[in-house]
């Protein structure tokens, strides 16, 4: 096997009443029960999955610890759905892997004196704001190589984003999109695609220059599809909805690191990124937002719309090498097929919604764990 950076994910989750499948404001009694279990469970390692608040209380975040086998990535996952269900269960809810409620849901801020200063600032987007992204974090040697990454892979980021969206739903109506948490997401000021920067201190002048501007809280704000991580040394790609399948999120794990490797060679080689605008990026966002694998998307290396299938075969094609130098080009290119073939978390969501007329329909089967195992209507 070649020597593979590490990987770890990051997944937010919603909490719905277990008996009504209405959206619950638990994410403190959850993280309660949780640090609990954490506590009087024998064995406990550092290097499990972590569970942190989030800024609404009708979601919670799972921290993954970072891995380099693909199954060890899966692994860790499931486990840490696993465990992060038990805790709420404790406390009569559960935690389901959606990106955007399928019913209406008037959110509930989680107290801390940041998301109160958020808040103030930024009034109606963060009250509606209640969206669940996966973020993959990849390792990098410094931030010379992590903003040649980033220059890198910007163009193929809207794929990742065609194969996680799992949310099709906004105020218990189907909004036409496959990924409509990426369209609530993007009203926030610093969202959506970067552009080349070039160096690290182009990046660095850049971050410093949002941030003098006074509408930022934080560095922490900085909401690029794909930023530096400010707390590790990794590449940090922020596009994705998070999947109903932990299988889908591995896969999305490992593709994602083997496309920060693909860029660092090229970076390494002294081949320079393909500039594209950062609006055309925002256009090949949007329709991969909204059709998700189900229609077109736009190749990178035409800038043309080509059926998904096409355009993703492109995508395997420029990672391939390094899929195959670390054994997991198989495995990628299987669960890629199977998208494919059976859709996303948005296509299972509307037809948990048609099979039961209603869209809490959508919330009991995602309610059913593993959902990569449930069958539909069961």
């Amino acid at each position: 096997m070649a020597n593979l950076r590490s990987v770890g994910v990051e997944e937010e989750l919603l909490l719905f009443d277990s008996a009504s499948g209405t959206p619950a404001a638990a994410g403190e009694q959850v993280l309660m029960a949780w640090n609990s279990a954490t506590a009087s469970r024998t064995g406990f390692r550092s290097g499990e999955p972590r569970l942190v608040a989030e800024v609404k209380q009708e979601q919670i975040e799972l921290v993954g610890p970072p891995l380099v086998r693909h199954e060890d990535v899966e692994a860790a996952i499931r486990l840490g759905r696993r465990r992060l269900d038990e805790a709420a269960l404790a406390v009569g809810v559960r935690a389901v892997p959606l990106a955007t409620s399928p019913v209406p849901v008037r959110p509930h801020l989680t107290e801390s004196v940041r998301y109160g200063r958020m808040a103030e600032r930024f009034a109606v987007t963060l009250e509606q704001q209640l969206t669940c992204g996966f973020h993959i974090h990849v390792a990098v040697a410094g931030p010379d190589e992590g903003v040649a990454v980033l220059d890198r892979i910007r163009a193929w980021l809207p794929m990742l984003l065609a194969l996680s969206a799992n949310s099709p739903f906004w105020g218990g109506r189907d909004t036409g999109f496959s990924s409509y948490r990426y369209q609530a997401w993007s009203r926030w000021p610093t969202s959506g695609p970067s552009p080349v920067f070039g160096h690290a201190e182009v990046y660095r002048e850049r971050v410093a220059a949002m941030l003098t501007s006074g509408v930022l809280l934080d560095a922490g704000m900085i909401y690029f599809d794909a930023r530096l991580s400010d707390a590790h040394p990794t590449v940090e790609v922020r596009i994705a909805d998070v999947c109903q399948d932990p299988a889908h999120a591995a896969m999305l794990a490992v593709l994602t690191r083997a496309l920060v490797e693909t860029a660092a060679r090229q970076w390494q080689a002294g081949l320079a990124p393909d500039d594209v605008p950062a609006e055309l990026l925002r256009l090949w966002t949007w329709q991969a937002s909204r059709f998700g694998v189900e229609g077109e998307l736009v190749d990178p290396t035409t800038r043309t719309p080509r059926p998904a299938g096409d355009a993703l075969a492109g995508l395997l094609s420029f990672v391939g090498p390094v899929l195959e130098e670390a054994g997991e080009l198989t495995s990628v290119e299987d669960t890629v097929a199977s998208i494919l073939r059976d859709g996303t978390g948005a296509r299972r969501q509307r037809l948990a919604r048609a099979l039961h007329g209603s869209p809490e329909g959508a919330v009991r089967d995602a309610m059913r764990q593993p959902p990569s195992t449930a069958r539909l209507g069961a």
